[in-house]
């Protein structure tokens, strides 16, 4: 339930695009997962259900793919942003969806570290 679902217009319009030059094509509704148990209860709900499932970083992207063209239900992952686990041994950093670039940045600060622009994977 709300705040973590949303049908408004304007909601979905935002998260129906990003910054590519197709159209907007906005999903039925929008939903903002906390936790892995949660994405595995909503997509194995919209799995039976057989509902479309679009994820969605930052909105970013520039390709389309947060398009919602056959409708369905996106899933924006922005407030699953934690950094679980920091390996400096074999510079690897295991994180959710929702953590952007600067913050894994802002995290790494003092490690002689860093997250390169240009990398594919982690929005804005």
């Amino acid at each position: 339930g709300a705040p973590n679902v949303s049908t408004a217009r304007a909601v979905r319009e935002q998260h129906g695009h990003d910054e590519s030059m197709h159209p907007c094509a906005p999903p039925d509704a929008v939903v903002w997962p906390q936790s892995v148990g949660q994405v595995q209860e909503l997509a194995a709900l919209c799995y039976r259900r057989r509902v479309p499932m679009v994820p969605f970083g930052t909105g970013t992207g520039l390709e389309g793919g947060v398009n919602a063209v056959q409708g369905g239900v996106c899933f924006d992952l922005s407030r699953m942003d934690a950094i679980a686990e920091l390996s400096l041994e074999d510079f690897s950093v295991t994180v959710e969806p929702g953590v952007t670039r600067k913050a894994l940045n802002s995290h790494l600060r003092g490690t002689g570290l860093w997250f390169p622009v240009g990398t594919v994977g982690l929005g804005e």
